[in-house]
């Protein structure tokens, strides 16, 4: 259907390894972190999710692009992934809701991707050998060539993503009449969690990830504080640890997902350490020590809070724990009106097991 596809591509790993296979989307040269996603679904929404900026996104389920694209199912402005690894790229699609087919949404964006190689493969050598850095090109195929342009990559660790794909203006979402209102501090929010907000009669003013407290709290008067999901590491972003540590200090209501999760946890003196691999995906189990209840969760982070600094903290408690590896996945701040998650309630995609703690952060402002 289109000649693209017939292209030869390569993908070679920091590690030497290398596969062959046909290029997807836009002719060229792509770097970033390689990770996996295990959703059966939800390819759109994952390709615009800007805590995936920076990263190589290798795709488990055998076919991407079967149901086209659609303009109602993006997390963001534009794709945030920095490449796509995937079994069977699939430029037909049907199905009547969706507006384009992948191929022609990759050229529009300049999206480089590689298909038809072994991702089952790809992913259990991942697994084994942890995230890295990885380079996908279909215009250069010499090998010294890509491994002189990936040495050039940075390090996820220690890098500072968010101040990239966070908006540079502020901006208000929901009805202005609402009951509610609530500050996010954009870190690379994920339009969904909005939606979530705005369902719930919350008027939300999104202000760029630098924005102090002192700012939000004379422009806005919020009745509670969001801090969003993002890129890139934690530990690596001064300026928003101490914002939450201002929105604890004034006794405010506080929820974090994802990297507001790792925010909270560094505000209280809980250090993040990079995963060897880090949670992609929709099925998660996650278990809700407070009520002794399990949910099914949608996850998508590379680092996460160190668990013995967690359990040895005198300042929070934990809430929820992942039932796969045990890692933090939940925490509330003693004596706080503040807590976090390390999954996404928000879920899109995934299950909505998880869309109560919207309600718990509401009833904490009432």
């Amino acid at each position: 259907m289109n000649h693209y596809t017939k292209l030869p591509a390569v993908l070679l790993l920091a590690d030497g390894t290398v596969f062959n296979g046909k290029a997807a989307g836009k002719i060229g040269t792509t770097t970033g972190e390689i990770c996996f996603n295990t959703g059966m679904t939800g390819y759109q929404e994952i390709f615009t999710d800007p805590s995936y900026f920076g990263q190589i996104m290798v795709a488990t389920n055998a076919h991407i692009g079967n149901y086209g694209i659609s303009a109602q199912e993006v997390e963001s402005g534009h794709i945030q992934i920095a490449g796509l690894v995937c079994k069977n790229y699939n430029i037909a699609y049907s199905r009547k809701q969706a507006d384009e087919s992948i191929q022609d949404y990759f050229q529009e964006q300049n999206i480089v991707g590689i298909s038809d190689i072994d991702t089952r493969q790809l992913v259990r050598h991942i697994r084994d050998k942890g995230a890295m850095n990885a380079i996908i090109s279909s215009e250069i195929l010499d090998l010294d060539e890509l491994k002189a342009k990936l040495a050039e990559a940075p390090d996820m660790d220690g890098l500072e993503l968010s101040s990239q794909v966070s908006t540079k203006e502020t901006y208000t979402f929901g009805n202005e009449a609402a009951a509610y209102r609530v500050a996010v501090l954009d870190l690379g929010v994920k339009k969904n969690i909005l939606r979530n907000f705005d369902d719930r009669d919350v008027f939300a003013k999104v202000y760029p990830a630098k924005t102090t407290f002192a700012e939000m709290e004379k422009d806005f008067a919020p009745a509670g504080y969001f801090i969003s999901n993002g890129p890139g590491d934690p530990s690596a972003m001064p300026y928003a640890i101490e914002t939450v540590k201002e929105i604890l200090a004034a006794d405010k209501p506080l929820f974090g997902i994802c990297l507001g999760h790792q925010l909270l946890a560094l505000a209280n003196d809980i250090p993040t350490k990079k995963m060897h691999n880090g949670h992609r995906g929709l099925n998660h189990p996650v278990k809700n020590v407070i009520i002794n209840h399990c949910e099914v969760t949608s996850q998508n982070h590379g680092f996460g809070v160190v668990p013995e600094a967690v359990r040895a903290s005198e300042k929070v408690e934990i809430t929820h724990v992942n039932l796969n590896d045990q890692s933090i996945e939940g925490i509330r701040v003693k004596g706080k009106k503040a807590f976090s998650v390390q999954y996404h309630p928000e879920s899109s995609p995934g299950p909505h097991d998880s869309r109560y703690l919207f309600d718990d952060f509401i009833n904490l402002m009432k």
